[in-house]
């Protein structure tokens, strides 16, 4: 058995203080906003290739016609409802959301509108935004 010690920098425990720290007033404010709304928000990730802009969805459970997916302008708004099985039953853990979610995303870049396409697949929603193409505007 291999023993591993590991020893952060001060700077490096500095960051993952103000990480936890940003951690704990995110999740505030969204204990906050659960008291006013059962909309929730599913873990989303955002990252960009040399051709386009990925939205990936994590939300289990769903098909593809329980997803709204609206772009305006350089915002994904991507809308559902998770359906949870109504039978009466005593929970000894909850952890899995239900009901009504939305995400919105701003774009870091423009996109191609007519090409946007969306797959949903082994419990990922994945929303494939290729880049506009600069456009010459001639002078009249």
């Amino acid at each position: 058995m291999v023993e591993i010690s590991l020893r952060a920098a001060p700077l490096r425990r500095t960051y993952y203080f103000v990480d936890e720290i940003e951690r704990i007033n995110t999740d505030s404010a969204q204990m906050h906003l659960s008291k006013r709304s059962t909309l929730w928000r599913p873990p989303t990730d955002v990252f960009e290739t040399r051709e386009a802009v990925i939205v990936r969805v994590e939300i289990a459970g769903m098909h593809e016609a329980d997803f709204s997916i609206i772009l305006d302008g350089n915002y994904l708004t991507i809308r559902g409802t998770r359906q949870d099985i109504a039978e009466r039953r005593a929970y000894h853990q909850m952890e899995i959301r239900f009901g009504e979610f939305s995400v919105e995303v701003e774009l870091p870049t423009s996109v191609d509108a007519e090409k946007v396409s969306a797959v949903y697949q082994n419990g990922f929603l994945r929303i494939t935004l290729p880049k506009a193409s600069p456009q010459h505007i001639q002078i009249e």
